[in-house]
């Protein structure tokens, strides 16, 4: 007997028809889209930080005479921690919570970043920018996105990771340009200032609003058929993390997903993040004005990885990435014939190109990563992000070294197109897990 039939029966008989149940008809938005826009706000405003080094180079080098390799040398510190605190932030949000790991996190970056003003030699910059705001943004990174997606969606998580992860992308768009005006006309100094207050603004957010579990709320996650309990909390952090990447090193997808997304790193975090405006201003561009294309970049890059989660809940995942990885190798290859004074037609279809393939790879490498390796996904892609950033580093590092060397970085730019081509085809290569065992690791 349906709802409607028995309102009928049990209603008094007046002759009138029973009113029509509109509260059983009402759809309500699940409290997971809150946590994720939570989540989204969160890595918006841990993103000003990223939007810093590449803008610090040309600064740093003439305020302290220090060379383009040493302070890049602290940015891949940098970007090498970023990766490599992933996957144990990963484990410890297991252990403590979300909210309480990332607010420390949010903290530890606003001091890292605060106290640059009053550095005076080089290893102050490494420790505070390096190791600090490192520390701090590891764990901010996109194994946050991953796990507030495992833990509160079921449904529609290719599409949830890839806008947590336009959010830093967003974030770059909001403080780039400001953070580029701010060097420009009053120094860098600001510029670290107004990071470090976008980090602590954060924090409050964090605390109040966001929610470790569904179970927290009495929600079963979105999608899912049944309620899931809130599992206990995983003692021996840092021991799960190094177990989960022993047992996941054994496996061939591993090495293969680890191996494409630090290429991935390396042509983006570590290349045009880190070199673009410097080597745009060796072309004889305005700062402000590489700055800005590089905010134009967040600006696509908003909708290349929101249209790549997707895709990625309809298509297969390596198909997906290997063509990212060669359209982006490809258009690398003609980035030093369009770096000019001025911003031309051609340089505004590169940042478009690029920015719609920025990190269009996050969410079918996270996809892949959750049917190869199950509940233990979210650190599996914390150690595959760690890898990101290990190649990040590495061509942060090697691209002022080789502007040093060369001149220029059209050697960087070629290198890195060809990398690109070898993670196209690694990405082909990786094999599908059977769907039953699929369905055995989700149980």
């Amino acid at each position: 007997m349906t709802q409607t039939t028995e309102a009928a029966v049990q209603a008094p008989r007046t002759g009138k028809k029973p009113a029509r149940p509109r509260r059983s008809r009402r759809m309500s938005l699940h409290r997971a889209w809150f946590v994720a826009a939570v989540a989204f706000v969160t890595i918006i405003g841990a993103a000003a930080f990223r939007s810093l080094p590449g803008l610090l180079i040309d600064p740093l080098h003439q305020d302290f005479g220090w060379s383009r390799g040493t302070i890049s040398a602290a940015v891949s510190i940098n970007l090498a921690l970023y990766g490599l605190t992933a996957p144990f932030a990963a484990a410890l949000m297991d252990r403590f919570g979300i909210r309480r790991v990332v607010a420390v996190a949010l903290t530890v970056i606003a001091l890292g970043s605060g106290l640059t003003v009053w550095m005076t030699a080089a290893w102050q910059l490494m420790l505070c920018w390096g190791l600090l705001v490192g520390l701090g943004s590891g764990s901010m990174a996109l194994a946050f996105a991953a796990t507030v997606t495992n833990r509160w969606f079921t449904g529609r998580r290719g599409l949830v990771t890839g806008i947590l992860t336009a959010a830093s992308a967003s974030g770059q768009l909001i403080f780039l340009p400001v953070l580029s005006w701010m060097v420009e006309e009053h120094s860098w100094r600001p510029a670290a200032v107004t990071v470090s207050l976008a980090a602590l603004a954060v924090v409050p957010f964090v605390w109040l609003l966001l929610r470790d579990h569904p179970a927290d709320v009495g929600l079963k996650p979105y999608g899912a058929e049944e309620f899931v309990p809130k599992p206990e909390p995983v003692p021996g952090a840092g021991r799960r993390a190094l177990s989960v990447l022993v047992k996941a090193a054994r496996t061939g997808p591993f090495w293969l997903l680890a191996g494409t997304f630090a290429i991935c790193g390396a042509s983006t975090n570590g290349l045009i993040q880190t070199h673009f405006v410097p080597a745009a201003h060796d072309a004889h561009m305005p700062v402000q004005a590489a700055a800005s294309l590089l905010a134009v970049i967040g600006v696509f890059d908003v909708v290349g990885t929101i249209a790549s989660g997707w895709f990625t809940d309809r298509y297969d995942a390596r198909r997906l990435l290997a063509t990212y990885y060669a359209l982006r190798g490809v258009s690398l290859l003609f980035l030093p014939m369009l770096l000019a004074p001025s911003v031309h037609p051609p340089m505004l279809f590169f940042i478009v190109f690029y920015g719609l393939d920025w990190v269009a790879t996050v969410p079918p490498t996270v996809a892949l990563c959750r049917e190869q390796y199950g509940e233990d996904s979210p650190i599996v892609f914390g150690w595959v992000l760690a890898s990101h950033q290990v190649g990040a580093a590495l061509v942060a590092f090697l691209g002022g070294v080789a502007r040093d060397v060369f001149g220029s970085y059209d050697m960087v730019w070629y290198f890195s197109g060809a990398l690109c081509a070898a993670a196209a085809l690694m990405a082909l290569v990786i094999r599908r897990k059977p769907v039953a065992a699929v369905r055995v690791a989700a149980v």
